[in-house]
Protein backbone atom coordinates (compact mmCIF):
# COMPACT_ATOMS: atom_id res chain seq x y z
CA UNK A 1 0.00 0.00 0.00
CA UNK A 2 2.82 2.62 1.04
CA UNK A 3 4.54 1.86 -2.68
CA UNK A 4 1.22 3.30 -4.51
CA UNK A 5 1.39 5.99 -1.58
CA UNK A 6 4.93 6.94 -2.79
CA UNK A 7 4.45 6.94 -6.84
CA UNK A 8 1.49 9.40 -6.22
CA UNK A 9 3.50 11.68 -4.11
CA UNK A 10 6.69 11.85 -6.62
CA UNK A 11 4.35 12.90 -9.04
CA UNK A 12 2.93 15.89 -6.80
CA UNK A 13 6.34 16.95 -4.92
CA UNK A 14 9.14 18.13 -6.85
CA UNK A 15 11.89 16.06 -4.45
CA UNK A 16 14.96 16.04 -4.45
CA UNK A 17 18.05 13.41 -5.12
CA UNK A 18 20.02 13.92 -1.98
CA UNK A 19 19.52 14.72 1.70
CA UNK A 20 21.60 17.33 3.39
CA UNK A 21 21.85 19.41 6.86
CA UNK A 22 19.14 21.71 6.71
CA UNK A 23 16.68 20.30 3.94
CA UNK A 24 12.86 20.29 4.54
CA UNK A 25 11.95 16.76 4.42
CA UNK A 26 8.40 14.74 3.83
CA UNK A 27 8.02 11.59 5.57
CA UNK A 28 4.95 8.90 4.29
CA UNK A 29 4.17 6.83 7.72
CA UNK A 30 1.81 3.67 7.40
CA UNK A 31 -0.03 3.56 10.09
CA UNK A 32 -3.32 1.83 10.26
CA UNK A 33 -5.53 1.59 6.86
CA UNK A 34 -4.43 5.46 6.39
CA UNK A 35 -0.76 7.07 5.62
CA UNK A 36 0.36 10.24 7.31
CA UNK A 37 2.52 12.53 6.08
CA UNK A 38 4.63 14.88 7.89
CA UNK A 39 7.04 17.44 7.42
CA UNK A 40 10.47 17.82 9.50
CA UNK A 41 13.84 19.49 9.39
CA UNK A 42 16.82 17.37 8.82
CA UNK A 43 19.20 19.16 12.05
CA UNK A 44 21.87 16.66 11.86
CA UNK A 45 23.39 14.01 9.89
CA UNK A 46 26.28 11.70 11.71
CA UNK A 47 28.15 8.41 10.54
CA UNK A 48 26.86 5.48 12.84
CA UNK A 49 30.65 4.19 14.21
CA UNK A 50 28.90 1.20 15.80
CA UNK A 51 27.88 -0.39 12.86
CA UNK A 52 30.42 -2.18 10.05
CA UNK A 53 28.17 -0.88 6.92
CA UNK A 54 27.37 2.99 6.39
CA UNK A 55 24.18 3.76 8.74
CA UNK A 56 23.56 7.15 9.59
CA UNK A 57 22.04 8.93 12.96
CA UNK A 58 19.70 11.48 11.39
CA UNK A 59 18.17 14.14 13.83
CA UNK A 60 15.40 15.54 12.70
CA UNK A 61 13.11 18.28 14.19
CA UNK A 62 8.91 16.99 13.06
CA UNK A 63 6.90 19.97 12.27
CA UNK A 64 3.72 18.70 14.45
CA UNK A 65 2.09 19.90 17.23
CA UNK A 66 4.03 19.73 19.75
CA UNK A 67 7.51 19.74 17.60
CA UNK A 68 9.39 16.89 18.31
CA UNK A 69 12.89 15.97 17.94
CA UNK A 70 13.90 12.68 17.12
CA UNK A 71 16.91 10.48 15.70
CA UNK A 72 16.61 7.49 13.12
CA UNK A 73 19.81 4.97 12.06
CA UNK A 74 19.13 4.64 8.95
CA UNK A 75 20.90 3.92 5.87
CA UNK A 76 21.13 6.19 2.25
CA UNK A 77 18.66 5.31 0.40
CA UNK A 78 16.44 5.05 3.48
CA UNK A 79 16.86 8.61 4.06
CA UNK A 80 16.97 9.65 0.21
CA UNK A 81 13.77 8.15 -0.84
CA UNK A 82 15.82 5.42 -2.75
CA UNK A 83 13.73 3.04 -0.73
CA UNK A 84 11.33 2.50 1.82
CA UNK A 85 11.72 0.88 5.45
CA UNK A 86 9.94 -0.31 8.48
CA UNK A 87 9.87 0.54 12.01
CA UNK A 88 8.58 -0.98 14.41
CA UNK A 89 6.89 -2.87 11.81
CA UNK A 90 5.15 -0.18 10.04
CA UNK A 91 6.41 1.09 6.96
CA UNK A 92 8.52 4.30 6.08
CA UNK A 93 9.47 6.37 3.34
CA UNK A 94 11.77 9.88 3.57
CA UNK A 95 12.79 12.06 1.15
CA UNK A 96 14.12 16.07 0.85
CA UNK A 97 12.23 18.76 -0.84
CA UNK A 98 13.41 21.15 -4.00
CA UNK A 99 12.43 24.16 -2.86
CA UNK A 100 13.50 26.48 -5.65
CA UNK A 101 13.95 30.49 -3.57
CA UNK A 102 13.07 32.41 -6.20
CA UNK A 103 13.28 36.54 -5.34
CA UNK A 104 9.57 37.86 -5.79
CA UNK A 105 8.98 39.96 -8.39
CA UNK A 106 8.18 43.53 -7.07
CA UNK A 107 5.01 44.85 -8.22
CA UNK A 108 5.02 47.13 -11.17
CA UNK A 109 3.47 50.25 -10.62
CA UNK A 110 0.34 51.23 -12.41
CA UNK A 111 0.04 53.89 -14.97
CA UNK A 112 -0.98 57.29 -14.07
CA UNK A 113 -4.43 57.53 -16.60
CA UNK A 114 -5.69 54.41 -14.56
CA UNK A 115 -5.40 56.42 -11.57
CA UNK A 116 -2.86 53.89 -9.75
CA UNK A 117 -0.10 54.16 -7.77
CA UNK A 118 3.29 55.96 -9.14
CA UNK A 119 7.14 54.83 -8.22
CA UNK A 120 8.90 57.76 -6.41
CA UNK A 121 12.69 57.81 -6.77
Amino acid sequence: MIEKAIAELKKLVPFKETTELGDIVLILAEEGQQPTLIYAIVTGIERDPSRRDEWWHVALHLLSVPPQAVVWTLRTPQFTGQESFTMGGQARFIKALRIDRQQPTPPQPESKARGGLRLVK
